[in-house]
């Protein structure tokens, strides 16, 4: 793989977005409630702040991430199968937290999918409780903040 850049989205890009969620093995199975049926349209891309990181040599999508400013809490955050375990979650993350802290933000909240949970404590979030089941979400979801 060549370098990535990370950049920001641009409503053209939601088709691409929602193609990577779809794909997310992540999601199969009990999990797959979360993602059935969702997409990323192209007003959420001009609503919030989405950053995707891409292959500099082919453009093609690795991963993203989706910041809402008010109040402050990171909604989505997706990295391609074929990029795990290549740093690139880890970049978002940075990128995000770099992003935040320009825009004057002190935390940054998440609603973590059950399996991410410890990746978001290895990259520096702290647990901070649990979101009671929700009816697509029928289990228990760790709620984690990231201090900016």
């Amino acid at each position: 793989m060549s370098e990535i850049t990370i950049r920001p989205a641009r409503p053209v890009d939601a088709d691409r977005l929602t193609a990577l969620i779809q794909a997310s093995s992540a999601y199969r199975g009990v999990y797959f409630a979360m993602i059935e049926g969702y997409a990323v349209e192209p007003d959420y891309v001009e609503r919030h702040e989405v950053r995707m990181a891409v292959d500099r040599a082919d453009d093609r999508l690795l991963g993203f991430y989706a910041l809402i400013h008010e109040p402050a809490e990171l909604d989505l955050m997706f990295v391609a199968d074929e990029a795990q375990g290549l740093g690139i979650g880890r970049a978002l993350i940075t990128d995000m937290l770099d992003r935040a802290r320009a825009a004057g933000i002190t935390a940054v909240k998440v609603v973590s999918h059950p399996p991410a949970e410890g990746f978001y404590l290895q990259v520096g979030a702290e647990r901070t409780g649990t979101r009671p089941p929700q009816p697509k979400t029928p289990w228990k979801q760790p709620e984690l903040r990231f201090a900016v």
